[in-house]
């Protein structure tokens, strides 16, 4: 038996965090993991994909080469995915190791093990330890939802997490579902020559962005010949095998509809990206009488299940499945724990972000989701086109979006499309959080020639005063 102040159960980005804050604050704390510290995020989920994104990256440029004033024979170029593969198992590895040392650093005692909750002060491991404790934050996240009656095998049809493990680039693959994932696994895999199919039930790729984002994001995936179909749902998949229908090889036949319509679809391979569902089976939930609804953990402002005692972080609780945000339940947490006060969390001032080409990155109100709250909506839109940095990249595909309340003129919400927009939404998040209004962002000077400076520039759009449009 061992006496514990806080006994975390999962590693990933919201428990190791949790667990470093706890032992900043002074508790005496035990992480639980039962595969790899860092969690879906570090190991299979944000960093490696990232990794394959940046060789992806580096192919496009290479396609540009008129522009950039080089030249080689295209036939001589060749590309090597499992190298990419690997390197991005390498990021994946440094940065797991590096969680672990953070964690010995704090003085983190990590159990390598499953942990299930006895009663809300004792958690049972698999290898028959039992870990005594006066707080517990459950932060076991989430795992791929596959569509009803259609089961993930790994073979043929994916999850992200088979994905990366992929040593070869498929020919085809139909990638079913247009959120984040799925799109940034669709500009990869077209990186590499494959033939895309991106499906989407909604009528927008990205249909949590803001609509028009989503409309010139389908354009430019479009552009890169990608075959991108809103509105479609799969019905059906099927294995087909070599010689069955004329099929060239082993794949999958999907079953399509759109508008009363059907249409067949063949592919070698399918990743299903429809979004997660939570780890929460096999914790002890029910024996301790934690309140779910459909599997999602519920939590109070501070993370505090209905169960005294017991908390619970991240993907598992459905608010926002988002590595940062899970990062921050943690901090909150425990900081609850502590006997602090934290600040509750906004989700609707969380930031998204999508890693494709072009990146899309948001934070607050949608347009259509301030008018839904009955704001008057005041708009303002900015074109990387007309921005000098955007043209001296030759990267000006984009815009950034302002939704301000006309009223007071409080920013809530910027939406972005273009270059390297997934780093730019750090600064409207921090003003958005601090309600700055649309004045006060057009007069903050932005630094030129930067990319920046699109955002200002919309600004000054809402305003009824563009300066350089």
């Amino acid at each position: 038996m061992a006496d514990y102040d806080l006994v975390i159960i999962g590693g990933g980005p919201g428990g190791y965090v949790a667990a470093i804050r706890a032992r900043q604050l002074g508790l005496k704390t035990a992480l639980v993991e039962r595969e790899h510290l860092g969690g879906v995020c570090l190991n299979w989920g944000c960093i490696p994909t990232k990794a394959l994104l940046r060789n992806a990256e580096v192919i496009r440029l290479l396609g540009q080469g008129k522009t950039y004033g080089f030249r080689f024979d295209p036939e001589s170029l060749t590309v090597d995915y499992a190298a990419a593969q690997k390197r991005s198992r390498r990021v994946a590895a440094r940065l797991v190791k590096g969680v672990r040392f953070l964690m010995k650093k704090n003085g983190v005692e990590v159990f390598e093990a499953t942990g299930r909750l006895r009663s809300a002060t004792e958690v049972e491991l698999s290898t028959g330890e039992r870990l005594m404790t006066r707080h517990v934050i459950l932060a076991t996240g989430a795992r791929a939802r596959a569509i009803p009656g259609i089961p993930i095998d790994g073979d043929r049809l994916l999850s992200a997490r088979h994905a990366l493990e992929l040593t070869e680039v498929p020919r085809s693959i139909v990638v079913i579902g247009a959120g984040a994932i799925g799109v940034e696994f669709a500009y990869l895999w077209r990186a590499y020559g494959a033939e895309v199919t991106l499906v989407e039930m909604m009528s927008t790729v990205l249909p949590l962005e803001d609509a028009e984002v989503g409309k010139a994001l389908g354009k430019a995936l479009r552009k890169q010949g990608i075959r991108v179909l809103t509105g479609t749902r799969v019905e059906k998949v099927e294995r087909v095998e070599a010689g069955e229908a004329g099929a060239e090889g082993p794949g999958l036949c999907l079953t399509l509809s759109a508008e009363g319509r059907t249409q067949t679809l063949e592919a070698e391979k399918a990743l299903v990206a429809i979004g997660v569902r939570p780890n929460s089976e096999e914790l002890g939930l029910e024996a301790v009488g934690v309140a779910t609804e459909r599997g999602w953990i519920v939590v109070d402002e501070r993370m505090q299940t209905n169960v005294p005692g017991i908390y619970a972080i991240g993907d598992v609780t459905g608010k926002l499945p988002l590595a940062h945000v899970a990062s921050a339940q943690g901090i909150v947490a425990v900081e609850a724990i502590a006997g602090r006060e934290p600040e509750p969390l906004d989700y609707t001032r969380m930031p998204r972000c999508t890693y494709a080409s072009p990146e899309v990155a948001s934070v607050g109100l949608t347009e259509a989701q301030a008018r839904e709250q009955g704001y008057e909506v005041r708009v303002g839109q900015f074109p990387f086109r007309a921005n000098g940095k955007a043209l001296a990249l030759d990267d000006y595909e984009g815009f950034v979006k302002v939704v301000a309340d006309a009223r007071y003129n409080q920013v809530l919400g910027v939406h972005m499309i273009g270059p390297h927009v997934t780093e730019l939404v750090a600064g409207p998040t921090g003003m958005i959080r601090l309600e700055t209004t649309v004045e006060e962002l057009a007069h903050t000077v932005h630094p030129h020639p930067t990319l920046s400076e699109v955002v200002m520039e919309a600004a000054h759009v809402a305003l009824g005063q563009p300066v350089h449009l």
